[in-house]
């Protein structure tokens, strides 16, 4: 073991880290770390790279140049449900339910990548798939019971669309969870909610932190979840990071408030 002096490892590790598309560069030499049971939020203008950033992360594109580190292990080459298996899970902006699937059914399908039985044990139900199935539908049982009464009892068996639009997001997250992710990365989990379920869905993520024992990076856009959850601040313009630390420390940088504004001047609140 390393002596108490000595500096702990990251849990994600991004370094010098670029994309670019037709000679557009939309991530720059990005260097990001997240702590484990950590919160990191992403700000930064419409444009800033935050879902690219999200995208290079878990595989769907392949950085130009640098390294993104798991547990000090690099992700990058590995396909998505690799990474997924390593211990990364994402939301997306826009909802990607089963919506003809039922609240517990998304849930388990969530987790059919990391079972053992083969296609052969599953299509003759023998009794490693079997037992692997009980698992399966009483672990997604335990993340639903997670998130309370609005996911849980009779809602179990109501296909996803019959739900509200937050509780589909309650849902998605739900999903991310029952892979079983070292990490997950929420985005714009507040994205068209009203005060009410906004706040709620802050007090969700802090949860997920404190009982859950879940590190999180996230992106979002509503300035109250961020000030509300974050431990760090990192704000992004045409995929630079242009300042990190504390909310108000970000939120009151200049180059922060000319990426949003358009100007210098200085954040009122």
């Amino acid at each position: 073991m390393s002596g108490n002096g000595a500096q702990k490892q990251p849990l994600l590790d991004l370094r010098g880290l670029s994309l670019s598309f037709g000679g557009l560069t939309v991530i720059d030499g990005l260097d990001l770390h997240v702590d484990e049971h950590e919160i990191v939020s992403v700000i930064g203008p419409n444009g800033a790279g935050k879902t690219t950033l999200f995208n290079l992360i878990t595989g769907a594109y392949r950085p130009d140049e640098g390294d993104i580190l798991l547990d000090g292990e690099s992700l990058v080459g590995l396909p998505s449900h690799k990474i997924n298996q390593r211990g990364v899970a994402r939301t997306f902006q826009t909802l990607r339910l089963f919506l003809n699937m039922t609240v517990k059914e998304n849930v388990m399908a969530a987790q059919y990548g990391h079972t053992r039985s083969s296609i052969v044990e599953q299509m003759l139900q023998l009794p490693r798939a079997r037992r692997e199935e009980r698992e399966i539908n009483a672990f997604a049982e335990e993340k639903l019971g997670f998130f309370g009464e609005r996911l849980m009892g009779y809602r179990w068996n109501q296909p996803a669309y019959s739900l509200s639009y937050a509780n589909r997001r309650r849902l998605e997250i739900a999903r991310a969870t029952a892979s079983r992710p070292r990490i997950l990365l929420l985005d714009e989990p507040a994205a068209g909610m009203n005060p009410v379920e906004t706040h709620e869905i802050t007090e969700l993520i802090g949860k997920l932190r404190e009982e859950g024992g879940f590190t999180i990076l996230l992106i979002e856009h509503d300035m109250h979840v961020v000030e509300g959850i974050s431990d760090r601040v990192i704000a992004l313009d045409h995929g630079v990071k242009i300042a990190e630390g504390s909310f108000d420390q970000v939120a009151t940088n200049p180059r922060v408030v000319e990426a949003y504004l358009g100007t210098s001047a200085a954040v009122t609140k």
